[in-house]
């Protein structure tokens, strides 16, 4: 078995202590004349056997103590030492504060109970006030250390889980910054594909209707209308970038899109979809009397309708696309849009999944419904529908300060 190595600190403690009863022995200075042991060299022994125990303070706390009181009880058959009851009072300090615990929380009390029989039995004893003195004693050398390792442990053990509580919010701040960066992100994605996505596919179709039509009264159409998208879409992208690298905190936010928009959405989607034979149509139910809708439903809802759109000009057969609006009784705003689902002879635009995906979360973040696919047969054909439920009364969870 080997001995846990000394602290340097307490090292230097012990010989210190020892070093200072060594010079006070060599002067004769003790604590009592009359004594059972009258060897002026036998104060040393227990003088030696404490510095020994205060080298072993912190590494042996329990084992310093034991022997430390063994060693205090043998100093009073001496003449006595001063040295050696100051540093018995630094090995009960110690041991509290170092100990284990359940050490920590015995000792205070035992030495409580310790002074308390100590002055009880000498005044029982002696019946005097000198008993008093020596209670007093008894408690300085042993319960008032013992209590003020007490504190200083608690103190301690307060800032540790002070400074684990500093470190545990840092680390949560950092984790939800990092969330926060990640859904900013996503929004900047789902919002940099809904305006560009609808004119870049008018682009690719109209640009592919250009190259396989040799007409010139085709193709100078087609080019107008690839300019139109073309400018458009620069201009939202400006508008975008422009917004994502003012950090000022001073420019007026955003004008998000509203449904009073529509027409004029469905109006560009008309003048798109003329190359793939498509119609537009706008069926308008919902009550005059509703009231307004929150800012982020009526946003959510004219992206779906966008984005739909937008698939409809990619991907939809010859044919009608319907959007259609309601409220139902709870209030909830109801989003459908419908469109001829087949092969289709003219030119289309390759598609990525990514708007399916965004219109899902944009009715996620509201905690509403969303489906899309194609209908069963019985229920109209070949149709693809995408169908979108969006509660009024839920909580605001998507800023909208910055959309375009």
């Amino acid at each position: 078995m080997t001995l846990p190595r000394p602290h340097r600190d307490d090292l230097l403690i012990a010989a210190g202590g020892l070093a200072i009863g060594l010079l006070m022995w060599s002067f004769g200075l003790h604590t009592q004349n009359d004594a059972p042991v009258t060897a002026r060299w036998a104060t040393l022994g227990p003088l030696v056997v404490m510095a020994t125990m205060e080298a072993l303070r912190r590494s042996l706390p329990q084992t310093a103590l034991t022997v430390g009181t063994l060693a205090l009880v043998a100093d009073q058959f001496t003449h006595g030492s001063l040295v050696t009851a100051l540093m018995f009072t630094d090995v009960v300090y110690a041991a509290v504060v170092y100990g284990s615990p359940a050490s920590a929380r015995r000792i205070p009390y035992t030495t409580g109970l310790i002074t308390i029989g100590v002055t009880i039995g000498f005044l029982v004893w002696w019946q005097n006030a000198i008993a008093l003195l020596v209670g007093l004693i008894t408690g300085m050398l042993s319960f008032l250390p013992a209590v003020t390792g007490a504190v200083v442990r608690n103190h301690r053990q307060a800032a540790d889980a002070a400074r684990l509580r500093a470190e545990q919010t840092a680390l949560l701040a950092e984790m939800d910054r990092t969330q926060a960066v990640v859904a900013e992100r996503a929004r900047m994605a789902r919002e940099l594909h809904d305006m560009v996505a609808n004119h870049l596919s008018a682009i690719a179709i109209h640009s592919t209707a250009a190259l396989s039509i040799d007409e010139p009264g085709t193709t100078r159409q087609a080019l107008t209308v690839i300019r139109e998208n073309s400018v458009e879409g620069l201009a939202e992208m400006r508008r975008l970038i422009g917004l994502l690298r003012d950090s000022s905190g001073d420019a007026e936010p955003a004008v998000a899109p509203t449904l009073d928009g529509l027409e004029a959405l469905l109006a560009q989607a008309r003048v798109n979809g003329e190359p793939s034979a498509l119609t537009f149509a706008l069926e308008d139910a919902r009550s005059r009397g509703a009231g307004p809708l929150p800012a982020p439903v009526e946003l959510a809802a004219y992206r779906i309708v966008q984005e739909s759109l937008t698939n409809a000009l990619k991907h939809a057969a010859p044919g009608e696309v319907r959007v259609e609006l309601g409220r139902r009784r709870d209030g909830a705003l109801t989003v459908g849009v419908t469109s001829p689902f087949g092969g289709r002879p003219g030119p289309s635009a390759p598609g990525s999944g990514a708007g399916l995906v965004g219109m899902r979360e944009r009715v996620a973040l509201l905690d509403g419904e969303f489906e899309a696919g194609p209908l069963p047969a019985g229920d109209g054909g070949d149709v693809w529908r995408v169908r979108a439920v969006l509660p009024v009364g839920t909580k605001d969870k998507e800023p909208q300060a910055w959309y375009g």
